[in-house]
């Protein structure tokens, strides 16, 4: 894992991963928790955003809990795909099935950030944030 100074890097992972080795020790910071329910519990709280980079189930599961949550109103924070190769195009037309079929709407949709490079995805989700949108060096992240 690669930072530049003074970048932040928060680790919040279950003990029983720390266990396999999994944990990345060269976090800024790294809380170990008994459970996944922890974890996503303190990285919701700890977050300002929600970005979902190209992955698996977990991930899925990870960004569909903050955007339902977020369309709930259980927070105002964004949440993004970086849909990096066009990784996430096969997800982004079922999605856009279920919109024709009734089953979400335009609006939900609009809740969901989709962008294709992260020096432009990361300052939309630092302003949509709340916070200064000055250039982000992402080579360094």
């Amino acid at each position: 894992m690669r930072r530049c100074n003074p970048a932040r890097v928060v680790g919040v992972i279950p003990h029983s991963m720390v266990e396999r080795e999994w944990a990345k020790r060269e976090c800024t910071e790294l809380h170990v928790v008994e459970n996944m329910h922890q974890r996503k519990m303190l990285m919701a709280e700890r977050a300002d955003a929600f970005l979902a980079l190209p992955g698996g189930i977990g991930t899925f599961e990870e960004v569909f809990e903050a955007w339902s949550w977020r369309m709930l109103d259980f927070h105002r924070k964004p949440v993004a795909l970086l849909d990096q190769d066009g990784y996430y195009q096969p997800l982004l037309q079922f999605l856009q099935h279920s919109v024709r079929h009734g089953f979400m709407n335009a609006g939900q949709m609009e809740l969901l950030t989709v962008g294709e490079d992260p020096a432009t995805l990361l300052p939309q989700l630092v302003q949509a944030a709340g916070f200064d949108p000055r250039p982000v060096d992402v080579s360094q992240i």
